[in-house]
């Protein structure tokens, strides 16, 4: 039988929906007619009786019910069977794809627009691998740029800042921002910051020596950032180690025709590719990002035998990735690249900009969360120790952070808004975490023997676990929609969407008090949902709550 399986828009048209236009345009036939042939067929043969209570058609549709019955024994079994490996699938098997994330700028603060970068980045590794791909993380931080002669230009005239108590880190973010706002009301002083710039890469002299000292700062800052988030990578790539070999590849590719010299500078005229012009290096001789992106790609492709690779960076560098790629492409590098952009992420007061200060950080953000989330478990729990409190505030917190980054798609422009991402209730992590500390509480109150004794999934005959159920059995058809357009808020809506389920499903039906045979299959369900959901938030690296 040929035609496209789907899943109808209402539960009230079937679970399952075959479409009959392929089959049609083969016969020469009209779809609706035969969508009600085959309705007949379908209803009368043995061989589906088992599965299905009904079947009609609906238009050019045939529709599929399944029995519950039969859904609860195989869709529960599965993903007791498979545990974290329901839902995966060897789409990427043999297939090795790098994917760099969280570039960072040392002596720059990290701030919330940051956070959205590096929790996409880590949804679709994860994504990825649940689908078969041999995933390498890596993040490149640009630790060479003029933002960093800028910081070390103002550092140097506010001796005040090596006395201050804060994270050096997280001051080095206030310097530079000061730096910014000075050097645009006044340029006088841009000659000193481009000299400085020369003197770190001259790697010699006074300006270099804080240059180290400084970006140890930044680093070890960002590393304890990644720390609290979870996030490792296998490789971190700085600009400053890969420059050198950027020259010489830049070198190479004006001596090939690739690149040409310019106005004392180096260009690539892509304008026969309706790419414009990329600046390469500077009039002055100093590099710019390109210099470094093309000796980071050489490597990676070099090394680590890639099949693919990825970079995840905002919105406004799409054109420079296309010229980026163009540029390699050129040079002789054939792999697949792909630039996954995302929008803005911007407060409820307008945009961010580092170099204006405009910003909520990291710390900020996180404290403000914290200090929210940690007053409202003191109320729920007044028996909780201060650890306990304070480790289940600062999961909220993180989780309330991320999922707020990846529950929309990464075309839309995100309005972080505090107050809305902290509430318990709505399209947020703290609803979610809610609903799973639920489905875990009915578990440890059913007590060891509903775990060891064998439900009888026949009792699963409600309405709403017949939609759980369904929910259940589409999970790994989300997974490879979401894997295969990179896009994990379909994980974020779907974990919304099953959590409303169990909620109704928990306040109108009888779980813990149910005659003892259906308690057994109502918890057994709980529990494969409650595997569930800890998968799917895991996918957007949300650690779940077993309390809250």
């Amino acid at each position: 039988m040929r035609g496209s399986f789907t899943c109808p828009p209402d539960p009230k048209m079937g679970d399952l929906s075959l479409s009959c236009f392929d089959l049609a345009k083969i016969k020469g036939e009209n779809p609706v007619q035969i969508a009600t042939e085959l309705a007949k067929k379908a209803s009368e043969s043995a061989i589906l009786k088992p599965f299905f209570f009904r079947i009609e058609a609906i238009g050019p549709y045939l529709n599929f019910f399944f029995k519950t019955d039969y859904l609860a024994a195989e869709v529960l079994k599965e993903i007791k069977k498979r545990k974290s490996k329901y839902g995966s699938s060897i789409n990427g098997y043999g297939q090795r794809v790098m994917i760099e994330y969280s570039n960072g700028n040392t002596h720059k603060e990290y701030h919330v627009g940051h956070l959205r970068n590096i929790a996409y980045g880590e949804a679709v590794k994860n994504l990825l691998r649940k689908s078969g791909y041999k995933v390498v993380p890596v993040s490149y931080i640009n630790d060479f740029g003029i933002h960093v002669a800028k910081t070390i230009w103002n550092w140097r005239l506010n001796p005040v800042y090596d006395e201050r108590p804060e994270d050096k880190g997280y001051l080095l973010g206030r310097c530079y921002a000061e730096a910014s706002k000075k050097l645009a009301e006044n340029d006088e002083n841009k000659e000193a910051v481009s000299n400085i710039m020369k003197n770190i890469e001259s790697r010699s002299g006074a300006d270099y020596e804080v240059w180290e000292k400084t970006r140890k700062w930044s680093i070890a800052y960002f590393n304890n950032i990644y720390k609290e988030l979870g996030v490792r990578f296998d490789h971190t790539f700085y600009e400053n180690e890969v420059i050198a070999g950027g020259l010489d590849i830049v070198n190479r590719l004006v001596k090939e025709g690739v690149l040409k010299k310019s106005e004392g500078a180096i260009i690539a005229d892509l304008s026969e590719f309706g790419l414009g012009v990329l600046p390469i290096i500077r009039s002055d001789g100093t590099a710019l990002y390109p210099v470094a992106d093309l000796s980071l790609a050489s490597k990676k492709f070099d090394k680590y035998n890639l099949d693919r690779s990825i970079y995840v960076v905002d919105i406004r560098q799409s054109l420079y990735f296309k010229q980026l790629f163009k540029v390699l492409e050129l040079a002789g590098y054939k792999q697949p690249m792909l630039h996954l952009s995302y929008d803005f992420v911007t407060l409820p007061e307008g945009m961010m900009a580092s170099r204006t200060g405009n910003v909520i950080t990291y710390e900020d953000l996180k404290n403000k969360i914290y200090g929210r989330l940690l007053e409202e478990t003191k109320k729920r729990h007044a028996d909780w120790t201060a650890s306990r409190l304070d480790h289940v505030a600062m999961a909220l917190s993180i989780s309330t952070i991320k999922f707020e980054m990846l529950k929309v798609g990464a075309e839309k422009t995100i309005t972080f808004d505090i107050e809305e991402a902290a509430r318990f209730d709505g399209f947020t992590a703290c609803y979610l975490q809610y609903c799973y500390a639920r489905m875990r509480s009915l578990i440890r109150k059913g007590g060891l023997m509903s775990a060891l004794l064998k439900a009888d999934y026949s009792l699963l005959n409600d309405a709403k676990e017949k939609e759980l159920l369904v929910k259940a059995a589409r999970y790994p058809e989300m997974i490879d929609s979401a894997a295969e357009k990179y896009n994990p808020s379909e994980v974020a809506k779907y974990l919304f969407e099953l959590a409303k389920l169990f909620n109704d499903y928990y306040h109108e039906t009888s779980i813990l008090k149910a005659e003892n045979k259906t308690k057994l299959a109502r918890l057994a369900l709980v529990r494969n949902l409650s595997r569930l959901m800890a998968e799917a938030m895991a996918i957007l690296g949300i650690e779940s709550l077993e309390e809250m």
